[in-house]
Protein backbone atom coordinates (compact mmCIF):
# COMPACT_ATOMS: atom_id res chain seq x y z
CA UNK A 1 0.00 0.00 0.00
CA UNK A 2 2.69 2.63 0.61
CA UNK A 3 3.99 2.05 -2.85
CA UNK A 4 0.61 3.03 -4.20
CA UNK A 5 0.29 6.29 -2.18
CA UNK A 6 3.70 7.22 -3.29
CA UNK A 7 2.65 6.98 -7.13
CA UNK A 8 -0.85 8.48 -6.18
CA UNK A 9 1.26 11.59 -4.15
CA UNK A 10 3.57 11.82 -6.92
CA UNK A 11 0.00 12.68 -9.34
CA UNK A 12 -0.68 14.81 -6.66
CA UNK A 13 2.48 16.90 -6.85
CA UNK A 14 2.21 16.26 -10.95
CA UNK A 15 -1.62 18.01 -11.07
CA UNK A 16 -0.24 20.70 -8.21
CA UNK A 17 2.77 22.17 -10.68
CA UNK A 18 0.13 22.12 -13.22
CA UNK A 19 -2.19 24.16 -11.46
CA UNK A 20 0.28 26.43 -10.43
CA UNK A 21 1.20 26.92 -14.51
CA UNK A 22 -1.93 27.90 -14.77
CA UNK A 23 -2.49 30.49 -11.98
CA UNK A 24 0.80 32.33 -12.63
CA UNK A 25 1.27 31.89 -16.89
CA UNK A 26 -2.20 30.79 -17.70
CA UNK A 27 -0.43 27.76 -19.32
CA UNK A 28 -2.55 24.40 -18.84
CA UNK A 29 0.31 22.02 -19.15
CA UNK A 30 -1.92 18.75 -19.52
CA UNK A 31 -4.37 20.31 -22.27
CA UNK A 32 -1.65 21.07 -24.39
CA UNK A 33 -0.05 17.38 -24.38
CA UNK A 34 -3.26 15.70 -24.26
CA UNK A 35 -6.18 18.17 -26.04
CA UNK A 36 -8.50 20.28 -24.53
CA UNK A 37 -11.21 18.31 -24.28
CA UNK A 38 -9.70 15.18 -25.38
CA UNK A 39 -10.72 11.94 -22.90
CA UNK A 40 -7.38 11.29 -22.35
CA UNK A 41 -7.13 15.06 -20.81
CA UNK A 42 -10.13 14.15 -18.13
CA UNK A 43 -8.36 10.64 -17.71
CA UNK A 44 -5.47 12.78 -16.20
CA UNK A 45 -7.74 15.00 -14.60
CA UNK A 46 -9.65 12.04 -12.64
CA UNK A 47 -6.36 10.58 -11.54
CA UNK A 48 -5.01 13.85 -9.93
CA UNK A 49 -8.60 14.35 -8.08
CA UNK A 50 -8.73 10.91 -6.79
CA UNK A 51 -5.15 10.55 -5.98
CA UNK A 52 -5.70 13.44 -3.80
CA UNK A 53 -8.65 12.34 -2.23
CA UNK A 54 -6.46 9.54 -1.28
CA UNK A 55 -4.05 11.64 -0.10
CA UNK A 56 -6.32 13.07 2.58
CA UNK A 57 -5.77 9.60 4.01
CA UNK A 58 -1.91 9.81 4.16
CA UNK A 59 -2.98 13.53 6.34
CA UNK A 60 -5.07 11.99 8.46
CA UNK A 61 -2.47 9.18 9.30
CA UNK A 62 0.46 11.02 9.97
CA UNK A 63 -1.95 12.97 12.66
CA UNK A 64 -3.29 9.69 14.48
CA UNK A 65 0.48 8.59 14.89
CA UNK A 66 1.56 11.23 16.86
Amino acid sequence: METLQKVLLVITIIGAINWGLIGLLDFNLVAMLFGEDGLFTRIIYTLVGISGLVNIGILFNHIESK
